[in-house]
């Protein structure tokens, strides 16, 4: 979702090439980030900071950094926080996502993790044929797609819902948080006999700027046929291929 995962130029599966030979892990890269971020637990300010710096390493998204006096490590549990003994980040300190409650960028709240502000979505209008197929049965078949194109992510195609042929029901067990996104909320589809779990997904309400994508469906092109025009597409290789990620999920809810 950044340039440090998936297939951006120091991700997971680079989608494009350097002229010169890259390190296959430890790149790091760090700048500066000019806004005041703060978090809360049980509602008292634990990190106050106008002097964060952004971390970008390799095959991992990026993370905050803050100079020591702007993190009260005494109100924080012993695991929570650390700082940092080498690289770029080295004497700056860390902290767990999960260790706080609350995330502020200036007066915002941000979920999930921090903004990459390298990451990029845009939204594209589109009438070519979509169509979208699994062991030869039709499950959706649109000329009035959304495409979204999404840093180092596969490209998405959101349809509307009564354009989608196929038998979809809700999951309730899973729901993943995009920190560009908001929200989103899974459908096993049916397929012949069987019930293909986690297939499609779709955001109820989605966040500012995504209001275009708001109750389409959108299947995974990693585990179904998706032609445009008539041209069936390559499935790409992600960690999506697979249903381990929303079974994982769903055993730890």
């Amino acid at each position: 979702m950044t340039i440090t995962v998936g297939s951006g130029p120091l991700g997971h599966r680079p989608g494009g090439k350097f002229n010169i030979d890259v390190p296959r892990r430890g790149v790091q890269y760090l700048e500066d980030f000019p806004r005041r971020i703060r978090a809360l637990v049980g509602g008292e300010v634990v990190v106050d900071s106008l002097g964060a710096k952004l971390l970008h390493q390799q095959h991992s998204l990026p993370v905050w950094c803050f100079p020591p006096e702007d993190v009260r490590v005494d109100q924080l549990d012993e695991e929570a926080a650390w700082t940092y003994q080498d690289g770029l980040a080295e004497g700056l300190v860390g902290l767990r996502w999960d260790a706080v409650e609350v995330w502020l960028e200036e007066d915002e709240e941000v979920m999930f993790h921090p903004r990459d502000p390298y990451h990029r979505i845009d939204l594209r209008d589109s009438s070519r044929l979509v169509e979208v197929e699994l062991d030869g049965e039709t499950l959706a078949r649109s000329t009035n797609a959304v495409a979204l194109f999404e840093a180092a992510l596969p490209a998405r195609w959101y349809l509307p819902a009564e354009d989608v042929a196929a038998e979809l029901v809700a999951n309730p067990t899973v729901r993943t948080g995009c920190a560009y996104k908001g929200w989103a909320r899974y459908d096993d589809v049916r397929v012949g006999e069987r019930l293909e779990p986690f297939l499609a997904w779709r955001y109820e309400d989605p966040y500012e700027g995504m209001e275009r994508i708001k109750d389409r469906i959108c299947f995974f092109n990693e585990r179904v046929d998706l032609s445009l025009d008539g041209e069936l597409q390559e499935r790409p290789r992600t960690q999506w291929s697979r249903t381990a990620w929303a079974e994982e999920l769903s055993a730890q809810a």
